[in-house]
């Protein structure tokens, strides 16, 4: 197949080049059966004519002599109509029947004649007989011959019959090829009109699946494809719809706050005691910090699909000191006290995000605790090849209620609502433990409060 041919048969659709390759398979395997029936058929036949000659040379030469005007011939010479059978001596002269042209006749013969070949079977191309020669008495020899006519009108036959067949066998293939090249490919069809939909129309409806062969698992696969773009898109929505939820409460009263401020600078408007503005900058200045924190953590969580950084060996324990010293300065305000045991830890990740993970749960526990309460803080090995990172609080504890839901986004339990926060900070831990193949999940500790644990691979 030169270069033309393949750049159209690689530009062909699929299903014209199943039933090309469907057709060119059949049509190699009849032409190979043809080859070998029609070879098998001419051997039989020589052979079998072959063996008739033998059989009526011998009976030639076993038969008794008749006389007649000519010379001696065999008696069987009167009954053989079917063939030509004649008499050859030594020195080259044939002797036939009366009115019956004598056989051809081959230098071999003379050999056979003279004793010196026991037979001499050949084919005659000008007059198309196969001819046998035998030795009969002394310098003689039997020479029979017969036309292949036959055989070859039966050849002839066999040709067209099986070029009929093979023709039939081909177009047959091509019209099962084209068949099942429509019904095996219509689930790539679908695929296909599902990509045009979904590339169009944006569409993310899942393709019915039927079966259970490579197609329909392929089939399979892009659901489960279309349902993981599906619900990355509807994460995105929520993401939006809660940032634009939590965005509008801070940035309405500061809006307020503004205007009032504003209103109280103009002459025809009652001024505002030192003590209100005081008060209203106080306001502005912890919105503008809420502010601050809900963008950061909308901007740490919009990493979630963004490329991995490359990870570089990081001591855990620097990570959760520069943590624990950074929720100390936080919580200087308050009377609440750290307790921290640390053991040794390394692994590949991302330090910064791995310190604001710990910085986020140290946070949490220290809102929630009263004042004189104690935040354990510990950090040791387990068993199974990881680092288990333990923070308890001696808060309220956490209600059977909010235990499925303290990682997702915005979720503030009933308790925290009063408190400041966006509610994402735990939902940044659960996403910073997974990137670095770990797990976070919440509980109670002993001493009363609520526990959350991160758990990290790496090696001590």
């Amino acid at each position: 197949m030169n270069l033309a041919h393949q750049g159209r048969f690689q530009r062909a659709s699929l299903r014209a080049r199943v039933t090309w390759l469907a057709a060119f398979c059949v049509a190699g395997a009849v032409a190979l059966v043809s080859l070998g029936a029609y070879v098998v058929v001419q051997d039989n036949l020589v052979d079998s004519l072959d063996e008739n000659l033998r059989q009526r040379a011998v009976s030639a030469v076993n038969s008794p002599i008749v006389e007649s005007e000519v010379t001696s011939v065999p008696a069987a010479v009167l009954v053989a109509g079917d063939v030509r059978i004649g008499l050859l001596s030594a020195s080259g002269r044939i002797v036939s029947p009366k009115y019956s042209p004598p056989p051809p006749t081959h230098p071999a013969d003379l050999l056979v004649a003279k004793g010196e070949l026991p037979e001499h079977l050949w084919t005659d191309s000008k007059t198309d007989m196969r001819v046998i020669s035998v030795p009969y008495g002394d310098d003689q020899a039997i020479v029979v011959a017969q036309s292949l006519r036959q055989q070859r009108t039966t050849l002839a036959k066999l040709s067209v019959v099986l070029l009929l067949i093979g023709g039939a066998g081909v177009l047959f293939a091509a019209i099962a090829g084209t068949a099942v090249a429509r019904t095996g490919l219509r689930p790539v069809q679908r695929l296909t009109d599902a990509t045009e939909r979904v590339a169009n129309t944006g569409d993310l409806t899942p393709i019915p699946v039927s079966g259970d062969d490579e197609l329909a698992r392929l089939t399979h696969s892009f659901n489960a494809m279309l349902g993981a773009v599906a619900e990355s898109q509807e994460r995105q929505r929520r993401l939006v719809a809660d940032a634009g939820h939590e965005l509008r409460t801070p940035l309405t009263s500061m809006r307020t706050n503004l205007e009032l401020l504003l209103a109280s600078e103009r002459p025809d408007r009652p001024t505002l005691s030192d003590e209100d503005k005081t008060e209203i900058h106080a306001d502005v200045r912890g919105q503008l910090d809420e502010l601050t924190t809900l963008i950061g953590d909308l901007v740490e969580l919009a990493r979630e699909d963004a490329p991995q950084v490359i990870h570089e060996p990081v001591d855990l324990v620097e990570v959760v000191e520069r943590a624990l010293d950074r929720a100390r300065r936080r919580a200087s305000t308050t009377d609440v006290s750290f307790e921290v045991r640390l053991q040794p830890w390394t692994l590949l990740g991302d330090s910064s995000a791995l310190e604001r993970a710990v910085l986020n749960l140290l946070d949490n526990a220290v809102k929630f605790s009263p004042d004189g309460g104690v935040v354990r803080l510990e950090l040791r090995q387990s068993g199974d090849g990881s680092a288990v990172i333990e923070v308890a609080d001696s808060g309220p504890g956490l209600a059977d209620t909010d235990l499925p839901h303290v990682f997702e986004r915005f979720y503030r339990s009933s308790e925290a609502r009063t408190l400041p926060g966006s509610g994402l900070g735990l939902a940044i831990v659960k996403q910073v433990a997974a990137r670095h193949g770990g797990t976070a999940y919440a509980g109670r500790a002993p001493e009363g409060g609520a526990l959350f644990t991160l758990r990290l691979p790496g090696r001590p």
